[in-house]
């Protein structure tokens, strides 16, 4: 058979028509801690908020220094229970927005600013290690040896 009268027996493929491409997600609160961390390394959360009565707290403990190291404005909030009721859950340790509507960008931009200031920039919560209390045998070292350097600092000024 000829090569034209194959080709007549397949029926030709119509072209098909283009689909617009589909619209972008509607603002949602992500929740979750695992996927709340996957947000925040890759810098598409807005704003995190933490609770602050997660058991066991190692959950959560790195979550601001992450926030911190991407600069991402995070908030700690007293009770899971409350995060739980906006994502229609019982509890939820972490939720992160990734995005508003237009109208509501400008609450956030302050809510964020607000954050940044309380939370990321926060020194109080970053410095205070320990409580600063030596033992009694360092207490007495630095004694002996303040008494030293004393000593030494009185007989270089006889000469």
């Amino acid at each position: 058979m000829p090569r034209s009268s194959a080709s007549a027996l397949w029926p030709r493929p119509r072209p098909r028509a283009r689909t617009p491409p589909p619209p972008p997600p509607p603002p949602v609160l992500k929740f979750g801690l695992n996927h709340v961390t996957y947000l925040i390394e890759n810098k598409k959360a807005k704003l995190v908020v933490i609770a602050s009565d997660v058991n066991p707290i190692e959950l959560v403990v790195f979550l601001p220094a992450l926030c911190r190291k991407m600069d991402i404005p995070y908030v700690i909030l007293k009770n899971k229970s409350r995060l739980g009721q906006l994502v229609h859950q019982k509890n939820a340790a972490v939720v992160a927005l990734t995005a508003v509507n237009k109208e509501d960008k400008s609450k956030l931009e302050s809510i964020a600013s607000n954050a940044r200031a309380q939370f990321n920039e926060s020194t109080e919560a970053t410095r205070r290690w320990g409580g600063g209390v030596m033992g009694l045998k360092t207490q007495r070292k630095l004694e002996i040896r303040a008494k030293a350097l004393a000593a030494e600092a009185a007989k270089k000024a006889k000469f």
